[in-house]
């Protein structure tokens, strides 16, 4: 694959920075969205190498135009940004909480794939993937083997379900790109208090899944939901 140019929203830590090291490494061009120009910028000097800090709010249209309009080519978009405004089960949640957490989870990406299309189309080897949650996946939620057994965090999963929808729908519309979604398990990040738990693992193992998604060949899956380490994951 032939790549130059690539996207990371929420690139200036967790998951998302990275992500940007490692394409990065590979000698890609790599636009570092962040939402805070500064914390943009530190990370962009941090991973090194053809980083370049982009501000990008994904819940802004502003933002969204205005990186849009500074980004000429572009072969990969990785939509990592995301939130968990609560951990509440649907009936404790209040709507105020769901609409948040759609608003970056969902529509947020949504709204910045829409506007790098063209972008995108322009490529070669157009890449999407998405970074999605094992715990938005209905078959590890459902049946006596359910690895997330529970209702609570409805918002940040439903949010995340509804993603692998979106992902689905991509590689429909789109059959020249690869359009993939990525359960990265859980990681030490600031998302949720359980993500800086013992029990959470390095961001940099979800990254190179993430990467390994960024950079299929032209033959390569399009329109699946895959876990960090390869595996097809169930939807």
């Amino acid at each position: 694959m032939n790549s130059s140019t690539a996207l990371v929203t929420g690139a200036n830590k967790g998951i998302g920075i990275e992500i940007a090291r490692l394409l990065a490494g590979e000698g890609l061009t790599v636009y570092v969205g962040s939402r805070d120009p500064e914390r943009g910028k530190l990370a962009a000097d941090e991973i090194g190498g053809d980083a370049r800090p982009l501000t990008l709010e994904v819940t802004d249209p502003g933002s969204i135009a205005a990186a849009a309009a500074q980004v000429g080519d572009l072969d990969i978009l990785v939509n990592n940004a995301g939130v968990m405004v609560d951990g509440a089960a649907p009936g404790e949640a209040s709507i105020e909480a769901f609409r948040r957490t759609y608003e970056v989870n969902l529509f947020g990406v949504l709204a910045v794939t829409n506007a790098f299309l063209p972008a995108l189309g322009r490529s070669r080897h157009p890449r999407i993937v998405n970074i999605s949650s094992g715990t938005g996946s209905l078959g590890w939620s459902t049946g006596d083997d359910a690895q997330f057994g529970t209702g609570r965090g409805a918002a940040y999963r439903s949010s995340k379900a509804a993603l692998n929808a979106l992902t689905i729908f991509y590689a429909y519309e789109f059959p020249r790109f690869r359009v993939n979604a990525l359960a990265p398990g859980l990681r030490r990040t600031d998302l949720a208090p359980r993500a800086q738990s013992a029990a959470a693992g390095d961001p940099a193992e979800a990254a190179a899944g993430a990467v390994r998604l960024a950079l299929l060949p032209d033959d390569g899956p399009t329109g699946g939901f895959f876990s960090w380490d390869g595996t097809v994951a169930p939807w």
